[in-house]
């Protein structure tokens, strides 16, 4: 099973992991980070694929995707 973690506090939630997720499992948080962001978070950790779409897109290289 993969498991997908972001750096909640670098991420800037632009949104480009969401459109990238193949399962569209990946969504912007309600909550809102030190920088005033909603970062990312997997909804549905049990789904993932483990296709590290979501990192490769990422321009602030705050998601880390193990298998």
């Amino acid at each position: 099973m993969a498991r997908v973690t972001f750096n909640e506090e670098r991420c800037k939630g632009c949104g480009l992991c969401t459109s990238a997720c193949p399962k569209k499992i990946i969504n912007l948080s309600n909550r809102i980070n030190q920088k005033g962001y909603h970062p990312a978070e997997v909804m549905d950790m049990d789904s993932c694929i483990g296709c590290a779409m979501c990192a490769t897109i990422c321009p602030d290289v705050v998601i880390t995707v193990e298998k």
